[in-house]
Parts: C-alpha cells; structure tokens; sequence
C-alpha cells in the first residue's frame, strides 16, 4: 500500500509549530524578498503586467508593490511574484533548486490586505509552511529529473507551497487544506522553453504559483473537493513530472528541521547555478589583482544539474541577445566577474550582452563539467575555477558553500545593504529605513503599501 504522503505532509503543516529562530529566519527571507520585490518593479517585464490589470479593472485592496495601485489578492500576487523574480536576486532552496520566497511572500503579503487583524505569528506561520511544502516536493520530484523534463520547480512544486501559505491564512482546516493542495496539482505549470530565446514567461511562474495557490485554497474554502493523493498518486505529480521521484523526501524527518533554514540568498543577478563560479573568479580576481589583458584563458566547472540551463545551447550561451539570455550564460558571467569585479544589476545589460569587450572574454572562457563537483549536491553547490595567465601561471579556487548559502550567509547588515541598494531607486532612503524597522520586529503589516512609490 503506497504511504499516504500528501496526507501526511498536510496534517503535520496545519498544525505546524516552530522554534523562534525559524521566524527569525522568516523575517530575514522577508527583508530579502521586499528588496527585489521592490526593484523588480521596474524591470521592463513588470509594466505589460501591470498594464494587464489595470485593462481588467480587478479592484481589490491587495496592494502592488512598486506602483501603490490596489487589486484582488490573486492579481497582486501574480504581479508582486513576477516582479520580485525579474531580477535574479530571489532566495533559493538548493536541494530543491527552488525559489520559495517570491512564491510565499508574494502569496502571503497579497492575502494578508484581504484579512482583517491577521497576526504576525500567523503571516510567518503560513509562509514557513509553503516552504517546507514546495522545498520537501521539489526535492522529491528531483531537481535534474524534474529540469530533463522542460520543467521549473518554482512554478510547478512553488503552487503547492502557495496553496498550502493561502490555507494557513484563511484558517482552513486540514482537510480543506488537503483539498486546496489537491486542486493546486491541476494548476502544476511552468516550462523552461524561455530558455531558448531569452522570453520573459520565467520571471511569471511564480507569480502564477502564487495566484493560483491563493485560488486553490478560496475553492477549497467553499468545499470544492480535490484528489487527497495528488502528490503519490499512479497519475500524480510525483509520476507525470519526474522519471526518478523519491517520494520519501515529502515526510523524511518531519519537524526535525525546517526548510527554510536551507534556503540561500543571492548575491549576484543571475542563475543560482552561476553564483558559486562567480564568487570563486572574484575571489581570485581581487586576491592576486588579475588585469583582463593577462587572462589567456578561464576554466569553470558547472554543476551536471545546471549544465542545460547556463551551458547549453553553446552557440546561445556565448552569444546572449537579451538580459534573460546574460542571466541564464555562464561564460557571460564569468566574463563580467572578470572585467567588472562584480555581477549585479549594473552589468547584467543588454548593453553588456552586445560589448564586443565582453564576447571576447567570453571567448576565453571554457565550461566542463567537473564530476567532483556533483559529489555533494545538491547538499553542497560546490565551484571550481582555474585561470591561467599570460606569465605561465596557473591559479585555481575551490568554492564549497557560495556566498549566501546557509553555511556561508549573509549577515544582517549585508542583507540590509542589499536591500537598500535594490530599493533606494524606486523609494526614499528614510522609508527604506523604516521598512527594515518593521521587519526587524516581525510586523509585516502596512508592508506592501510602504513598498510602493
């Protein structure tokens, strides 16, 4: 008799209780999620959005984040998910190769304004709880599996979290909760065929994710039943999108840990699987002071798991047309690491993407695939880099944990950095100010609204 995993899964997280360093962690994931939220409100993909909405009409008292406008919760949250994945700098789950955070928050702020008196407590309760869903079902599906399929794990596990999140905060039992996780497995999509020519329809998936979610968990509110087995089930998640599930990891040590404690934070403007290569280029760049004109040529091992999505096509990889393109090309990252001793938003451009100084980096650069790397994944998304100079030298840096990962992390203040470095563009420093002051404390209340020009 196969377990009963979603069922499992379920009940554990409508009575989910946690330690206060799991809210801590909340809070800080929060402060994360705020900041791109905010500049992503201004990438070019975020205005059709916007424009979308307002065309429809949809009043609401939902707030969109960057622009004040009010709407229903579920157009909120589709347009606030969109904008905060726009530019790359979103939180992950490395075993799940996942981004939780612009799912949940993005679902949890936008409900929130529908509810009256909702307590922090309960805010971060629910956003802890879509995390551990969609992290310990992204795990089970498989990251590599799921990806050889065409799929994304932030929008396709990403609706389970945000059903789960939206159920917490509508106080529905677990047995609407399984309902809502239920229907939320019919609204499973999310392909990676932007990949091909640097389209926009990534940057949607987990804004979709997070309005579906919130609409899965309002039909189950009305008792409008879905399948209890959606996750294990002969034609259930699990077996339509991954050739090698490990169901196990659904309900393995339940309330032993959390998995939002495992989640990272970026610090560079570009796939997660380019982070660890592009700290180790830095680290040897300002160790020994390297000049671009003294690179004969650039070694990077990349992660199996992210071969397809910043190494292939090869043609593509080394000729980025659009900043979807740069985001998604590890030569192009390591070719900017290389020139500009950084890899934020100023050097993921187009404008960068056409440099004939960039391209000619990008031909020094040579990708592999380095099966020492893949040891430890996804627990460890190690890096490996050599650099072999014009004078003979040869350097080489090994990357165990990236920058941000939960073993190497951002501190407070560098999260707080990060987020006035994003936000200072679209509001005033004093606000900014003001938004981490609430953070800080745990009151998520009158957030998006503060977030707003």
């Amino acid at each position: 008799m196969t377990p009963a995993y979603t069922k499992d899964l379920v009940e554990f997280l409508a009575a989910l209780d946690v330690p206060p360093e799991v809210f801590n962690k909340a809070r800080y994931f929060l402060l994360d999620y705020l900041g791109v939220a905010i500049r992503g409100s201004l990438a070019e993909s975020s205005a059709p959005i916007y424009k979308m909405i307002e065309r429809i009409g949809a009043g609401g008292s939902s707030t969109i984040i960057g622009s004040g406008v009010r709407t229903s919760a579920g157009y909120a949250a589709l347009a606030n998910g969109a904008a905060a994945h726009a530019i790359e700098l979103d939180d992950t789950h490395n075993a799940g190769s996942i981004h939780l955070g612009v799912v949940m928050f993005s679902t949890a702020l936008a409900l929130a304004e529908t509810i009256a008196d909702v307590a922090p407590e309960q805010f971060f309760l629910a956003v802890i709880a879509g995390y551990e869903a969609a992290a310990r079902i992204a795990m089970a599906v498989q990251p590599k599996e799921h990806y050889l399929l065409g799929f994304h794990p932030t929008a396709t596990c990403g609706v389970f979290g945000a059903a789960v999140t939206a159920s917490k905060l509508l106080d529905l039992s677990a047995e609407q909760m399984l309902s809502a996780v239920g229907i939320a497995g019919s609204m499973a999509a999310g392909s990676l065929e932007f990949l091909r020519e640097g389209a926009w329809t990534k940057r949607l998936h987990p804004g979709l994710a997070a309005q579906n979610g919130i609409q899965a968990a309002m039909l189950a509110a009305e008792g409008f039943r879905g399948p209890s087995t959606i996750l294990e089930g002969r034609d259930g998640f699990l077996a339509g999108y991954s050739r090698k599930p490990i169901p196990e990891r659904i309900t393995d040590g339940l309330g032993e840990s959390f998995e939002i404690m495992r989640t990272s934070v970026k610090p560079h403007a570009c796939c997660r699987y380019m982070q660890g290569p592009i700290d180790a280029i830095l680290s040897l760049v300002n160790e020994h002071d390297i000049k671009p004109e003294q690179v004969v040529n650039l070694e990077v091992g990349v992660l199996e798991a992210g071969w397809t999505l910043v190494a292939e096509p090869r043609a593509q990889k080394y000729k980025p047309q659009s900043v979807v393109d740069a985001q998604f090309s590890m030569p192009f990252g390591a070719a900017i690491a290389l020139l500009h001793r950084h890899a934020g938003l100023e050097e993921f451009t187009a404008e960068n993407a056409q440099s004939n100084e960039v391209r000619r980096m990008m031909g020094r650069v040579t990708l592999l695939k380095d099966i020492r790397l893949d040891r430890n994944f996804p627990k460890e998304w190690n890096a490996r880099v050599t650099i072999l100079l014009n004078d003979g030298r040869q350097l080489e840096k090994f990357i165990q944990h990236p920058k941000g990962d939960p073993e190497n992390p951002l501190s407070w203040e560098e999260l707080v950095a990060k987020f006035k470095s994003l936000t200072s563009a679209v509001i005033p420093l004093d606000r900014c100010d003001q938004i981490v002051d609430h953070v800080s404390q745990g009151n998520p209340a009158l957030l998006p609204a503060m977030c707003s020009r």
